[in-house]
């Protein structure tokens, strides 16, 4: 099988879909990886590295769409591309369809399957592909959130450490999965106060014995949600529902509720957000202001850390994709559930409920 890597055409989007490593791994079982030009020159790649690791090089992103069997990538296909999809052709990347009706259709109207790293699911709800990236988002949630909350970059003026004699600034994170775990990890290790909301009560429970009372747990609801939007100066939206858009938590007329100049931080915006007020935004323009509130949505965080975002995902993506190579797309897919569940596309067919439920369209099972 010929696997394909383009460079990214996103924004400021400095990721690239495989590492030396991983090159090395599916040239030894056989394959032929075709790698633009230049593609890894944002994460620290050279052509060089991947000529050493057995890679071939494309002079441009027709000549490896036009080649690969299978495209391997990072972040959704933008217009220009929509003109190299084709029949047959495996698209294994980030999709998250459920905001973008537009592409789905452009990747149904092309007969392609899509491989969404996002909705590739483990049997017990585990997200192996999307976590890397939720671990470096929510890491940088707080990172960022700390830059944007001085008053030079238009926040409140609150350091999130505190001083002595001086209450520390309160970060809420909504949600208690891997994205907002993350996040809390590196809030209590700045000195911020830090409380999270979430549905799963067990869950709550294990992060207060893992936090060992370094944290606040709170049961999610609206009421909680707007007690602490009245006291918080950082904002992580981090719930999650895979495929699935995420659900407005904070509506607009609940950002009055909120200190002026505080941060809302929607790490949720690839699924559409988990705010009313929130629409994606770039590493070139990372914030705006509704009603006084900052807000950074930038679709593609883990892009402004290409170096550390490339390892970790290729690390994850990998063994999926060795699996599609070596036995084919529909064996490997008959043979493991988690990667039939990471199918979002197939055959001019729309095959992931979640996105079919949040677009109102029609859906059915993958069949070979």
């Amino acid at each position: 099988m010929i696997i394909g890597v383009p460079q990214e055409i996103k924004e400021k989007e400095f990721r690239v879909g495989i590492v030396p490593s991983g090159v090395k791994a599916l040239v030894q079982a056989g394959h032929a990886v075709l790698i633009e030009q230049g593609a890894g020159e944002g994460s620290g790649i050279t052509d060089g590295q991947y000529r050493d690791a057995g890679a071939w090089r494309a002079a441009s992103a027709a000549e490896v769409w036009a080649k690969a069997d299978l495209i391997m990538k990072v972040k959704e296909p933008l217009p220009p591309e929509y003109p190299l999809l084709r029949p047959s052709l495996i698209l294994y990347t980030y999709l998250h369809l459920a905001p973008l009706p537009e592409l789905t259709q452009v990747l149904l109207d092309a007969r392609i399957s899509g491989v969404a790293y996002e909705t590739v699911q483990l049997d017990n709800g585990k997200l192996p592909l999307l976590a890397p990236m939720s671990q470096v988002a929510c890491r940088m949630a707080i990172q960022v959130g700390a830059h944007f909350l001085e008053k030079e970059a238009g926040g409140r003026g609150v350091l999130l450490a505190g001083v002595p004699g001086v209450a520390p600034g309160h970060v809420t994170i909504l949600g208690s999965g891997t994205v907002a775990v993350n996040a809390a990890q590196m809030a209590v290790g700045l000195g911020a106060e830090v409380t999270m909301l979430g549905r799963n009560l067990p869950k709550l429970a294990e992060l207060d014995t893992l936090f060992r009372g370094r944290i606040t747990t709170l049961a999610s609801s609206r009421h909680t949600i707007e007690e602490e939007l009245a006291q918080a100066d950082l904002v992580v939206g981090a719930v999650l529902t895979p495929g699935a858009r995420a659900p407005k938590l904070i509506t607009r007329e609940m950002l009055s509720l909120m200190p002026k100049g505080a941060l809302i931080v929607d790490v949720a915006i690839d699924q559409g957000g988990c705010t009313e007020t929130s629409r994606p935004t770039t590493h070139s323009g990372p914030v705006y202001t509704v009603d006084g509130i900052i807000h950074y949505c930038v679709a593609n965080m883990p892009g402004a850390v290409p170096r550390t975002s490339t390892y970790a995902l290729t690390n994850a993506t990998l063994p999926y994709a060795l699996a599609m190579a070596n036995k084919g797309f529909t064996r490997a897919v008959r043979e493991d559930r988690a990667l039939l569940r990471g199918v979002n596309v197939h055959e001019e067919k729309l095959v992931n409920r979640e996105v079919a439920e949040a677009q109102g369209r029609g859906w059915s099972e993958i069949s070979f």
